[in-house]
C-alpha cells in the first residue's frame, strides 16, 4: 500500500492543471475580531436552504452582516428580519465591495454554485461553512480541499448530523470492535423527493422579476428559465444537482466513511470500482431510482468493503434487520459478530443486551453551526465535517457513485489520476467546462 500522501504531495497531484498560488489574507480575518468577538457573517443564499441557515444561525449570536441570493422573493423573509444587513443579488460583488468587513460566509446555493462562491470566499482568507454536497464535480472538491489547506481557513460542510452525538458514539463502536471487521454496508433513502426521469420543457415562460436567471445559471450551460429548475426542484437535473445520492449521501454514508476509515482511499490515491443499476435515465435528469454498489480495497488492518446505495424505492434485503421494521431512510452495517442498524442498535439484539458503549473517544459538538464558529474564532477544535480532513474526501466517493450511474456500466475509478479508467464519457463530470464568464 502506497504511503499516505503528505500536505506538499497531495497538492502536487490533487488538482489537474498546476493550480498554484499564494494568497494573502485579509487582516481582519487573520487576527482577530472586533472588541465583541464575533463573526461578521455573510449568506450566499438567503432563499431556501439558504433561508433556513440564515434562521439556524441567528440564535448564534453572530452579526450577519450581508445576504446575498438571485431570488428577492424567496429571500425576503430573511431580508426583512436582517434590515441592516447589505443586500446582494450576486456574490462576486459581495465578496468585493465587502472584504473587509467579512470573517466567514455561509455557501447554500444549488450544487452548481457550491465551489465557484465557496473558492472565491476561501481565497480571501473567509472562513466557509457550505451546504452538501460539498461540490457539483470531483474536481471542484478536490480545488475546494487544496484551498481551504493554502489558506488555512476553518470550513465546514452542512451534513448536520455528523455532530450528533448518535452519529460520533456510533463512530466510536464501530472502532471499537463491538461488532467485528465490518465488509459490506446498506444506505436507503426515500429521495428523490422531486421530479426525475422527465425531459427537458420545450415552453420557455418568461423569466419572473424578482428572479435574475443568468445569475442563477452561473457556471452550468445556459438554458431558458422554467419553474421546472427553480426553486428546488434543481436536485433530479444533471447539470445543476446531484441527483438523490448526491443530495442525502454526504448526510447517511457519513458515520461509515468515518468508522471505516473510508478517506484513505482518496488520500493514499487506491482505485475502487462502482456499478449502478437503474432504469436508464435520459441525460437530463436522474433516473426514478437507483442501486449503486461500490467495492472498497483493503484499508491497512481494515478489510474490503462493499457499499450498496439504494435511492428510489429500492430497499436492501429485509432479512438483514432480523425482525426490525424497516424504515424510510436507513443506515446498516454488516460486520462478522454482528450487525449496527442506524445510530446505534446492535443485532441480533439477544447478543448485545448487556452492551456498554466504549468511553468517549471523539469531541462532543456544541452543534453543527456552533462547532465552525468557535472554530472560526480559536475557540474550539477543527470541525468534525471540515473540508481538508473528511468533507471532500466524502463528495469524491459520493460522486464516483454518479459516474457509474451516467455511464451505466461498472466504472474502475482511480483516485491517484483523478479519472474514470477506459471512460471518457464522464470527464465531462469529472472536472466541468464553466461557461463564459465563470472560474474557479
Amino acid at each position: 500500500m502506497k504511503g499516505r500522501m503528505d500536505r506538499r504531495e497531495f497538492i502536487k497531484k490533487a488538482v489537474v492543471g498546476g493550480m498554484g498560488w499564494l494568497i494573502l489574507k485579509d487582516s481582519r480575518s487573520v487576527w482577530g475580531y472586533p472588541e465583541n468577538n464575533k463573526l461578521n457573517i455573510a449568506f450566499i443564499a438567503a432563499g431556501g436552504r439558504g433561508g433556513a441557515l440564515v434562521n439556524e444561525f441567528a440564535p448564534l449570536g453572530e452579526n450577519i452582516v450581508a445576504l446575498c441570493d438571485v431570488d428577492e422573493r424567496m429571500a425576503a423573509s430573511s431580508f426583512g428580519k436582517f434590515p441592516k444587513a447589505k443586500r446582494y443579488k450576486d456574490f462576486r460583488k459581495m465578496l468585493d465591495e465587502m472584504h473587509k468587513e467579512i470573517d466567514a460566509v455561509v455557501v447554500a446555493t444549488p450544487d452548481h454554485t457550491h465551489a465557484i462562491a465557496s473558492v472565491a470566499a476561501m481565497r480571501l482568507g473567509k472562513h466557509v461553512y457550505c451546504e452538501k454536497p460539498l461540490t457539483w464535480s470531483i474536481h471542484e472538491a478536490r480545488v475546494m480541499r487544496m484551498v481551504a489547506m493554502e489558506q488555512g481557513v476553518m470550513t465546514q460542510m452542512g451534513n448536520q448530523g455528523a455532530a450528533s452525538d448518535g452519529t460520533r458514539q456510533a463512530i466510536e463502536i464501530v472502532q471499537s470492535g463491538a461488532i467485528g471487521h465490518v465488509r459490506e454496508v446498506h444506505v436507503w433513502t426515500d429521495r428523490p423527493i422531486w421530479p426525475q426521469g422527465i425531459e427537458r420543457p420545450k415552453d420557455t415562460p418568461p423569466v419572473p422579476s424578482h428572479l435574475d436567471w443568468d445569475l442563477w445559471i452561473g457556471p452550468a450551460p445556459y438554458r431558458p428559465y422554467h419553474s421546472a429548475y427553480h426553486p428546488f426542484r434543481w436536485r433530479g437535473w444533471w447539470d445543476f444537482g446531484t441527483g438523490a445520492l448526491g443530495d442525502i449521501g454526504c448526510h447517511s454514508i457519513y458515520m461509515p466513511f468515518v468508522a471505516l476509515k473510508l478517506d484513505l482511499v482518496i488520500s493514499e490515491g487506491m482505485s475502487f470500482s462502482v456499478e449502478a443499476e437503474s432504469p436508464g435515465h435520459n441525460r437530463e435528469t436522474f433516473p426514478k431510482w437507483s442501486v449503486i454498489r461500490y467495492e472498497f480495497p483493503e484499508r491497512g488492518t481494515l478489510p474490503p468493503l462493499k457499499l450498496i446505495w439504494y435511492d428510489g424505492g429500492k430497499k436492501p434485503p429485509k432479512e438483514l434487520l432480523m425482525g426490525e421494521p424497516m424504515p424510510d431512510n436507513g443506515v446498516l452495517l454488516v460486520g462478522d459478530k454482528g450487525t449496527m442498524f442506524g445510530t446505534w442498535k446492535l443485532l441480533p439484539a439477544n447478543q448485545f443486551k448487556d452492551f456498554r458503549p466504549p468511553e468517549p473517544k471523539l469531541p462532543r459538538s456544541p452543534g453543527h453551526q456552533k462547532e465552525w464558529i468557535n472554530a472560526c474564532k480559536g475557540e474550539g477544535p477543527k470541525p468534525m465535517s471540515n473540508f481538508v480532513d473528511y468533507a471532500s474526501y466524502l463528495t469524491e466517493i459520493v460522486l464516483a457513485g454518479n459516474l457509474a450511474l451516467w455511464i451505466g456500466r461498472r466504472i474502475e475509478w482511480d483516485s491517484s489520476k483523478m479519472e474514470a479508467r477506459g471512460c471518457p464519457e464522464v470527464s465531462h463530470l469529472v472536472r466541468r467546462e464553466y461557461r463564459k464568464g465563470w472560474t474557479l
